[in-house]
């Protein structure tokens, strides 16, 4: 006879092996366990975990009718963590037509999928509902809403409800703290985390990231800093997510050195942490170490997304690895099966544009299936002038960068330095244009 301490120990065996799953899944049908509610919500928690798709499998076909109301809101947290969150929404628009009624653990599930698929109205009337029968007042629903309305973009909605709480706790700053960050209001975040001081809450991990977000938008490094000796001193564990948010703000300020550092740090490092150092490496002007990390990165088993490519086109571009970048963009396209974005295109335009390749980059434009935009364009024209080309000038495509930017007097400039025309000095000028010099927003290194 197997007892219930042994079949919980299958249960958790089951959340990372589908083969054990299936074994279990079996064993509770025969036994009839499977009828059972405990049972039944415990196999539906191993499913989720082990594979959503099973996992829908099991609840759709379940032996008790309807399912109980633990297996509806384990679903639709696995929903509201995946890449599809509107089948949370579904789901929960079936629970609402049923018998059974949603509790204080079900809302909370469904406003964060609200706040992952961006859909703001669907969001308001969960919002609405929770507080008429009763949850709105309860600290984890209201910290879920608050992340909702900043995820949705409307951060005023966020501050009310913070503003409203008569408790809080670290999440509930740290959800303030990161809704403004999500909105782009960095000095916000910031004056929230003073008040969290003064209120002597102490940050958490997500605190931190969400700081170092906001330094990093900033260019403060200097907080930044500040920042990195208090998560030293106090002993918090860089785990992947923290050590990649610290990594991205050196990288971001252009210190090399510290990211190499950070990114050593980092013990199980993600596909974001290697790309990060990636493209750390790109914006230097050190192609080759950006390539070979990129090679270690695949050969770890990690498999690049389009960011990472991205990332790594960019170096071969900046690096001048013409036969590199090439390789790579047929590897990304015939190995990895990714859809080229514009980011791409731009990427391998600017490659052979700098190798004075203007033929080759022409026919690039030429074949893209989406029409090129500004970078592209000023990157083309810009190799066109560099390298004397003329005579692979398309009239079109300077005109389109005309359209596209008709109020920056840099495009005119360039314009007129390669083409015989003296509409677009005459253009310029009635617009009452300038070009406007170049500016770096690398923060200068501390003076004494």
């Amino acid at each position: 006879m197997i007892y219930r301490r042994q079949i919980q120990t299958l249960f958790q065996l089951s959340k990372t092996s589908p083969q054990t799953l299936r074994l279990l899944h079996c064993f509770l049908i025969k036994t009839s366990l499977d009828h059972h509610e405990y049972f039944f919500s415990q196999l539906m928690l191993s499913a989720t975990t082990a594979s959503l798709r099973h996992a829908r499998r099991l609840f759709d076909t379940s032996p008790i009718a309807p399912p109980p109301l633990f297996a509806w809101n384990t679903l639709i947290r696995a929903y509201s963590n995946s890449s599809a969150p509107i089948e949370s929404i579904k789901l929960f628009a079936e629970l609402l037509s049923g018998e059974l009624k949603p509790d204080n653990f079900t809302y909370p599930f469904v406003i964060k999928a609200c706040g992952r698929g961006l859909m703001l109205g669907v969001g308001g009337s969960v919002h609405s509902m929770a507080l008429k029968v009763g949850f709105g007042s309860e600290l984890h629903v209201r910290n879920t809403v608050l992340t909702m309305y900043g995820g949705c973009g409307v951060v005023e909605f966020s501050r009310k409800v913070f503003d409203e709480m008569s408790e809080r706790n670290v999440v509930s700053w740290s959800s303030m703290i990161g809704a403004y960050v999500n909105c782009n209001l960095d000095i916000e975040a910031l004056r929230v985390f003073k008040d969290m001081t003064i209120e002597n809450e102490k940050p958490n991990l997500v605190t931190f990231v969400s700081l170092l977000s906001a330094c990093t938008n900033l260019l403060n490094i200097r907080l930044g800093r500040s920042i990195h000796s208090y998560i030293i001193i106090n002993g918090v564990e860089l785990q992947v997510s923290l050590g990649t948010a610290l990594l991205n703000m050196y990288a971001k300020s252009g210190h090399l050195d510290e990211a190499f550092h950070i990114f050593n740090s980092i013990r199980e490092k993600n596909l974001l942490s290697w790309t990060v150092m990636i493209s750390c490496l790109a914006n230097q002007g050190y192609g080759d170490e950006a390539f070979s990390l990129f090679t270690k990165m695949e050969e770890v088993g990690l498999r690049p997304d389009s960011v990472s490519f991205s990332a790594i086109l960019s170096a071969c571009s900046h690096g001048g690895l013409l036969d590199k970048g090439e390789e790579l963009f047929k590897k990304m396209v015939n190995i990895y099966k990714i859809v080229p974005t514009m980011e791409h295109y731009g990427c391998l335009v600017d490659l052979f544009g700098r190798a004075g390749k203007i033929k080759e980059a022409y026919q690039i434009i030429m074949s893209m299936p989406m029409e090129p935009n500004s970078v592209v364009l000023r990157s083309y024209l810009s190799a066109c002038k560099h390298h004397d080309s003329a005579c692979y000038l398309d009239e079109r495509l300077t005109q389109l960068l005309i359209e596209l930017e008709p109020d920056i007097g840099s495009n005119y400039v360039l314009a007129a330095g390669i083409s015989s025309s003296i509409e677009y000095w005459n253009g310029m000028k009635m617009k009452g244009l300038r070009k406007v010099p170049g500016y770096s927003w690398l923060q200068a290194h501390d003076l004494g």
